[in-house]
């Protein structure tokens, strides 16, 4: 038997006596990337992450355009190697799975979900590939080919999910 689960928001809306319909502002706006699981990235953040895949000094670095900043997110050099990548892969299997768990519901697409987007992730680390972007890409790409007919989620919604988790982690160190 299955089961499903329903995860509702609601937002106050208030109604004056000319009968306009007002809403409040959302605090937080949801990422244009993926409206179910915004990016929490500041400048520090992303001049740290530029800095450590960067060949730059960090004096060059000040002053930049934060548009620059997003398209230089690299994974760090350590991570392709075999045995770090495999480790880095699974950590992101596990990490994806608990995630999808905790904030949709248990069902039996996370646990695919979580596996090809950690193979894709170590195949791209394999191949030497650090850009973040290229890896959400080609991550995406290769998430499209599970059905989610019975899941509440698609290929770009668990590909920028991954790629959150994977930025964070980076972020950590």
């Amino acid at each position: 038997m299955k089961s499903i689960c329903f995860s509702f928001a609601f937002s106050a809306a208030t109604i004056s006596n000319s009968s306009n319909l007002r809403r409040p502002p959302t605090p937080n706006p949801p990422s244009i990337l993926n409206p179910n699981f915004p990016l929490k990235t500041t400048q520090r953040s992303l001049n740290s992450l530029r800095s450590q895949s960067s060949s730059e000094p960090r004096g060059n670095q000040q002053g930049q355009d934060p548009e620059t900043l997003i398209e230089d997110l690299r994974v760090p050099d350590d991570w392709l190697l075999p045995s770090k990548a495999l480790e880095e892969s699974e950590w992101l299997r596990v990490t994806l799975h608990k995630w999808l768990d905790d904030e949709y519901c248990q069902e039996e697409t996370n646990v695919e979900i979580s596996k090809v987007a950690a193979r894709s992730f170590y195949q791209s680390l394999l191949e030497e590939q650090t850009d973040v972007g290229e890896i959400l890409l080609k991550m995406a790409r290769e998430l499209e080919s599970i059905s989610y007919q019975e899941s509440f989620h698609g290929a770009f919604s668990s590909a920028n999910a991954a790629v959150s988790l994977i930025i964070q982690r980076i972020e950590q160190l």
